[in-house]
């Protein structure tokens, strides 16, 4: 008795005579779990949400500064003012 192995072919094997034939493997579908345009509109929010934690950061622990205080205008004024004194 002939083994199931023999009988079956594989899935290579299908696809080459498939393609022997002149059909076509139908193209699977693919679903994005996240589509592109919520891509577009996240990854942007994400930037700054952790542009704004490593101003907290640098200016709080490695700055021994006030951490709250790098949102206040004043301090980036006075960056600002010691970036273009001549």
């Amino acid at each position: 008795m002939p083994s199931n192995a023999s009988k079956l072919q594989t899935k290579e094997q299908h696809e080459k005579n498939k393609q022997a034939e002149g059909e076509k493997a139908p193209k699977k579908q693919r679903r994005r779990l996240f589509p592109i345009w919520l891509r577009l509109l996240v990854v942007p929010i994400i930037l700054v949400i952790f542009l704004i934690l490593g101003l907290l950061f640098g200016y709080g622990v490695l700055g021994d500064g006030n951490a709250l205080d790098i949102l206040k205008r004043d301090t980036w004024t006075h960056i600002s003012d010691l970036i273009n004194a001549k």
